[in-house]
């Protein structure tokens, strides 16, 4: 009956031994995955920024060929430096967003991190906000 239970003992040491070194491997990626959750956040959170910028400078050609077409009664912006520059400006932003997203599918690549898994993660902390709100 000693025996048993010295063995007994034994593979429960061994199981829970396994157990804890499972818990940290866990643990360690998880918290690697919420860095790079972290990460991909402040990175939509730019390409936001840049969405609003590029919106703005879409709202100034806008305004720039309206008077330009109404006023001036022009519709050839050939040599007008102004509506280039903005066009300019327009696929500078374009290129930064493009740059962003790239790096988004790049830190998914690289840590498996799926749509699914950021979806997840955002709706978590949605429902965490609303409990502590009520």
């Amino acid at each position: 009956m000693n025996k048993l239970w010295d063995d007994l003992k034994d593979n429960m040491k061994e199981w829970s031994a396994s157990a804890v070194e499972k818990a940290e491997e866990i643990s360690r990626v998880a918290v690697a995955k919420g860095e790079e959750f972290t990460k991909i956040s402040k990175i939509r959170i730019e390409i936001l920024q840049l969405q609003k910028e590029k919106s703005k400078d879409y709202e100034k050609l806008g305004g720039l060929v309206y008077h330009h077409a109404q006023d001036d009664n022009m519709a050839n912006f050939t040599g007008n430096t102004e509506f280039f520059e903005i066009i300019k400006q327009i696929n500078k932003v374009g290129r930064e967003i493009i740059k962003k997203e790239q790096n988004i599918i790049e830190i998914k690549k690289a840590y498996g991190i799926e749509d699914i898994d950021i979806d997840k993660s955002y709706h978590h902390q949605r429902e965490d906000e609303l409990t502590e709100e009520e």
